[in-house]
Order: C-alpha cells, then structure tokens, then sequence
C-alpha cells in the first residue's frame, strides 16, 4: 500500500529511500568492524574518506563569466580569491529565479551597510549577486541596484547555466575582494543586521589556526515554531536528516542549513577549493 505524498515532496522521499539503505549498511558496518574508543573510530571514518575521496575537483568558469557588466554598461574582468583583499567585507549572495524577494533582502542589507559605512568611513564592502542561470528577471532587477549605488559596492554575476546554490556561491566567492565573505540567502529569511553577531562569533574563535574561521548562524532556537507549521512527514524528514548530520558529520552546529555564514578569506578559499558537489 502506497502512501500519498504531498506534492512537493516525492523526490525528497525518493531521495531518503535510497539514501537511508546504504547509510545504514554502512553504519552497521563501522559498529561491527571498528573498535570503540573515539580514536578508532576517527581512524576507520577516516580510512573510509581516503578510499572513496575522489580529486580535488576543477574549478570551471565559463568564458563569459570571467565579466561583469559594470554601472556604465561596460564589461570588466571578474577578481580573483587569490588576489589581495581590498573590501572588508564581501556579501554573496546565490540567487535563482529571486526577482520578486531580492528586493527585499537587497534594501535591507544596503541600508544597513550604508549606515555602517557612515559611522565607520574605514569601513569597505561589496554585494555580489551570483544569478545562477535564472529563468526570470533576476539579473535585471539586481543590476538596479548596481546601477543605484555604483559597481563598486554592488555586483552582478550572471551565470551561463544553472549550477546549484553550491556551484553559485563558490563562483561570487571566488570572484570577492573581502577580508571576511559572508554568504546571504536570497529570501531574507535571517536579519541582516544579524551580521553583528556571527561577527562576534568569529571574533571569539581568535586566534584563527592559519587565519581560517567560520561562524555560522542558527535559526535552531525558531525550531519549535517551525514544526508547528510543517506536516508530520516532513517532519519526520527534518529529524532523520538532523539525525544523520550529527551521527556522521558534525554535533556541534545545531542548524547546519542557514545560508548565513561568515569565513574569513583563507578559509572560504580552502572551503571552496574542495567543493565537489554544487547541487
């Protein structure tokens, strides 16, 4: 008997059904084979890593978007990470048919940089809007922006084909000036001026080891309002994949999917440099 799905969710469940097989295969085979102090286990999860890791992968732009179309309508070739930083701060933010609430989020974050920027004239920072092959306007309703407060503070990355918000973000990442790069959700969906506190948080991790930090920021503490307005499946979705992130990867982060994160430049190019996966 087959249960009905909602409709935005078969392939999530489809997804978790073949997923959920080989994470248990594999689970079971660690609890039989490795040992049980902490430093076994390590050694066996990491024996794992090496042997199915495949190469670092290759970082592809395409010849078109080694430009950006500046405020005057004039190309210019894109930076580079590895150059110096000559921003304090870089803004990415990965957008894919967002031409309805990148309004929203683009008047809040430049009003509050611009005010930011008034107290502390030391204060430098860009916006990259990284269009990641949208089928909308995007591109058009960011490039307002770039066009109201110069090419300089705000840039637009139109990409040839949709990459996924991973491959999105590595190419505004990639392409920023900033001595710390934030990655922003197009949607607002966290305060910008919540800046201040992921700020603070990277501040607390100092001495950075290599000058590599990453603060990220948690909507954790809004969970209970969230499962009060999902169904029982997708909740039972988000639990059993909360479960799995914390069994197999982390357990210290809460809330491993807000798209608001601050790294500082070496870490971002290290992060970055080692993506596989853009979906």
């Amino acid at each position: 008997m087959e249960l009905p799905l909602p409709p935005s969710l078969p392939a999530a469940a489809a997804v978790l059904a073949l997923a959920l097989p080989g994470l248990a295969a594999l689970l079971l085979v660690l609890v039989r084979a490795a040992p049980r102090s902490p430093r076994s286990w390590a050694g066996a999860i990491c024996m794992i890593a090496h042997v199915t890791a495949r190469k670092m992968p290759t970082f592809h732009r395409h010849e078109k978007e080694k430009f950006f179309v500046n405020a005057e309508g004039r190309k210019e070739s894109v930076p580079s990470i590895h150059d110096p930083p000559t921003r304090e701060l870089s803004v990415v933010v990965p957008s894919y048919n967002e031409e309805d609430r990148l309004p929203l989020m683009m008047d809040e974050a430049l009003g509050y940089l611009e005010k930011r920027q008034k107290r502390d004239p030391s204060f430098t920072y860009e916006v990259i809007v990284v269009d990641d092959g949208s089928k909308d306007e995007t591109t058009k309703v960011a490039m307002k922006y770039c066009k109201k407060y110069g090419s300089d503070k705000v840039r637009v990355l139109t990409l040839v084909k949709n990459r996924g918000k991973g491959g999105a973000v590595r190419m505004g990442v990639f392409s920023s000036r900033g001595k710390k790069i934030l990655m922003v959700d197009a949607d607002g969906a966290t305060k910008f001026a919540d800046i201040e506190k992921v700020e603070e948080g990277l501040k607390n991790l100092q001495p950075w080891p290599n000058e590599m930090a990453i603060s990220c920021g948690s909507r954790a503490h809004l969970e209970k309002d969230s499962v009060a307005k999902r169904s029982y499946f997708r909740t039972i979705l988000m639990y059993g994949f909360h479960f799995l992130v914390w069994f197999l990867c982390v357990k210290k982060i809460r809330d491993t999917q807000c798209g608001f994160k601050l790294l500082t430049r070496e870490a971002a190019l290290r992060t970055f440099s080692t993506l596989h996966i853009e979906r």
